[in-house]
C-alpha cells in the first residue's frame, strides 16, 4: 500500500514530526534537532519495519489524535500512556493493524514526557537540509501539528516485527547523569564543582526540546569576566548567570555565551528528556573517552 497521509485530529500540547535529525550543519549554525528519546523513536520505526530513518510523531504530555488515508501499522512507544484506536484499547510498544479512517489516540503520557508514533511507510513531508524533523528554535522543517493538518505518508514497507510487545526501559524517579566535565569546568569555583557533583537537582518546568533547566544549589564563577560565544553541542551542561544549570537537547543553539561546565553522557540523554518537571537528576564525573 503506498501514499496516503495522517490527518491531525487534535495536536495535544505540542506535537512535531522528528526523524534522526540534521547533523552536519553545526557550523552554519544549524542545530541537530530530531527526537530528543532516540531509543524510543528508533523502536517504534522497528517495530513497524521501518527503517531508523523514517520520521515519527513526537508527542509532549498530552498525546495526540489522527487519523489515516491507508490502512497502515502503526506502534507508540516512549512515554507510556493509554492507546487507542477506535476507542478499542491496543497494546503499547508493539505493532498494531489499523483500517483505512480509524481513528488512532494517544492519550496523556502516564510516566514520561514524549510518545512516539510510527506509521509504516513513515512520515514524508518534503526534507529540509536532509531531515524532515521540526526544529523549534531555528523553524527548520515542518510546522509543530495543529487540527487539521495533513503529513504524507511513505510506502508501506511491508511486514512489522513479529513481536507481541517490546520490552522497554523504566523511567526513573531519579535520574543518574554521566557528566564529562569541561570544556570550562575552571570558571568555576572547586566548591562549585563539588555541589555539582553532590547535588539533587530538579528539572525546572520552564525546559523544552531547546533544553533541561534545572533547579538546585547556585553554581559559584571562579572567572567572572565574558565569555566570548563559542560552539556548543548537544549535552552541554551550561551554567547562565544565576548560577542554575541547563542541558541542551536538540534543538539547542550551536553557539553560546555562559561557560560549559561538563557534557552529559549522550546514551543518558533519551532518559533527560522524558523527566518530567520536579525530578530528580543527579550528576557522576566521568573521564572523557579515549
Amino acid at each position: 500500500m503506498s501514499g496516503g497521509n495522517l490527518r491531525v485530529l487534535h495536536p495535544g500540547a505540542l506535537s512535531t514530526v522528528q526523524d534522526l535529525g540534521r547533523r552536519g550543519w553545526a557550523h552554519l549554525g544549524v542545530p541537530r534537532s530530531g527526537a530528543l528519546d532516540r531509543a524510543a523513536h528508533l523502536l517504534a520505526n522497528r517495530l513497524v519495519g521501518n527503517p531508523a530513518t523514517a520520521a515519527t510523531v513526537e508527542t509532549t504530555l498530552t498525546g495526540i489524535a489522527v487519523r489515516l488515508s491507508r490502512p497502515a501499522t502503526v506502534a507508540v512507544t516512549g512515554a507510556w500512556a493509554a492507546v487507542t484506536v477506535d476507542d478499542r484499547p491496543v497494546p503499547w510498544a508493539a505493532p498494531v493493524a489499523v483500517p483505512v479512517g480509524a481513528r488512532i489516540e494517544i492519550g496523556p503520557a502516564q510516566r514520561g514526557v514524549r510518545s512516539y508514533l510510527a506509521v509504516g511507510g513513515g512520515l514524508t513531508p518534503p526534507p529540509v537540509l536532509g531531515s524532515r524533523s521540526t526544529d523549534l528554535l531555528s523553524g527548520l522543517g515542518p510546522d509543530p501539528l495543529a487540527v487539521g493538518t495533513r503529513v504524507p505518508l511513505g510506502d508501506d514497507p511491508g511486514v512489522p516485527a513479529p513481536v507481541d510487545v517490546a520490552p522497554t526501559a523504566l523511567i526513573p524517579d531519579e535520574l543518574w547523569l554521566r557528566l564529562h566535565p569541561g570544556p570550562r569546568a575552571d570558571w568555576f569555583t572547586e566548591d562549585a564543582l563539588a555541589t555539582l557533583l553532590r547535588a539533587r537537582y530538579r528539572v525546572s518546568g520552564q525546559s523544552d526540546r531547546v533544553g533541561v533547566r534545572l533547579e538546585g544549589p547556585r553554581l559559584t564563577r571562579r572567572i567572572t569576566t565574558e565569555l566570548r560565544s563559542e560552539p556548543v553541542v548537544l549535552g552541554a551542561v551550561q551554567v547562565p548567570p544565576a548560577g542554575q544549570p541547563l542541558v541542551f537537547l536538540a534543538d539547542h543553539p550551536t553557539l553560546g555565551g555562559y561557560p560549559v561546565v561538563g557534557v552529559v553522557h549522550p546514551d543518558d540523554l533519551d532518559l533527560l528528556a522524558q523527566a518530567r518537571p520536579g525530578t530528580v537528576v543527579r550528576f557522576r564525573s566521568v573521564p572523557e573517552p579515549t
